[in-house]
């Protein structure tokens, strides 16, 4: 992963080289994770706006992302899973937020190919004509707000920058797991777009909680049971909707580890998370879900603190491959 400020403005003119020679010769697809998260659909959107033939795409929005675009009636095109019909004069796809190609959920076309991503796992099969950039950053959103910053400030509305702030502010978990870079970035965008901080967070706060979703969260609690995965404490349940806010209540409470686990029309996911102290002590989620992803298939992965995995494998097998990971993570005091 590159770190050093000469390494990373490196990455950023090669980058910018590869996309202004894309954008020349046709339109370039920015495709994002398939789970839509604010952190890749932000980036997604932001890079997006810095040339006219780029085009803001994926499968999915998330909760959050989807109230962005809406509020700010942002460009972003919705693909079905078999989608197929790339335009013909496609010169390019950049993905952003995505550690391999089954993390977009697209059978991408055969086009130069360029992946922007901070993930510590990389699956990805690149020719020669392709670029990676892989930063050592708490979101991806860090990586494209430098880009823009560098080589397209006019694409830096305040729009734009609550987009890249958005996506800072979640992978982040609301700066509990940030760096220094990550303050950095923040407060330049803050400064740039002109954001009034505090009713930006009020606005990314504010979420309507329909009575059978508030149930599936009081059901997803009372299920939650403690489970002692080595030298570390795990709480498991399962929950219908919302994992992942179940499983930051559950963080609260002083558990090592979280595991929400989902089934719905034969897959299974499970949604973890990990408090600071632990990911201090030696906790990464986003391995230990890769590695389950190896012993039992699927797709699994994220960061430190937030991960996730989804598959077909049955939901005990899932939860049990989980905890057994955690439990040969070593400790450090």
């Amino acid at each position: 992963m590159k770190s050093t400020e000469e390494e990373r403005a490196k990455d950023l003119d090669s980058f910018h080289s590869w996309l202004m020679k894309a954008v020349h010769n046709g339109p370039v697809a920015v495709v994002t994770g398939k789970n839509g998260d604010m952190d890749t659909v932000g980036s997604a959107i932001a890079l997006a706006a810095s040339h006219p033939r780029l085009m803001a795409c994926g499968l999915h929005l998330g909760r959050l992302a989807k109230k962005m675009v809406q509020h700010h009636q942002a460009p972003f095109r919705k693909l079905n899973p078999n989608h197929r019909s790339w335009p013909k004069d496609l010169a390019g796809v950049v993905v952003v937020d995505a550690a391999a190609e089954n993390q977009t959920g697209l059978n991408l076309p055969d086009v130069p190919k360029c992946i922007l991503d901070h993930h510590a796992t990389n699956e990805w099969e690149l020719d020669d004509e392709d670029l990676f950039l892989q930063w050592d950053v708490k979101a991806t959103t860090e990586l494209v707000s430098d880009y823009l910053f560098l080589h397209s400030t006019s694409a830096l509305t305040p729009q734009v920058c609550e987009f890249l702030i958005a996506g800072l502010i979640t992978d982040t978990g609301r700066f509990r797991h940030a760096n220094h870079t990550s303050f950095s970035t923040a407060g330049k965008l803050i400064h740039h777009g002109d954001i009034d901080y505090q009713s930006f967070i009020e606005f990314l706060e504010e979420e309507t909680i329909s009575p059978s979703e508030r149930g599936a969260i009081l059901r997803g609690m009372n299920r939650a049971e403690m489970t002692e995965a080595g030298p570390w404490s795990v709480v498991r349940t399962r929950c219908g909707t919302l994992e992942g806010k179940v499983a930051s209540l559950l963080v609260s409470i002083g558990a090592d580890a979280v595991v929400v686990t989902r089934q719905r029309d034969g897959e299974t996911r499970l949604t973890v998370r990990a408090p600071r102290s632990s990911v201090k002590q030696g906790i990464h989620l986003g391995n230990i879900m890769a590695d389950v992803a190896k012993k039992i298939g699927g797709d699994g992965g994220g960061h430190d603190g937030a991960a996730g995995w989804s598959g077909s494998a049955d939901p005990v097998a899932a939860e049990s491959a989980f905890i057994d990971a955690v439990a040969r993570t070593k400790r450090t005091e």
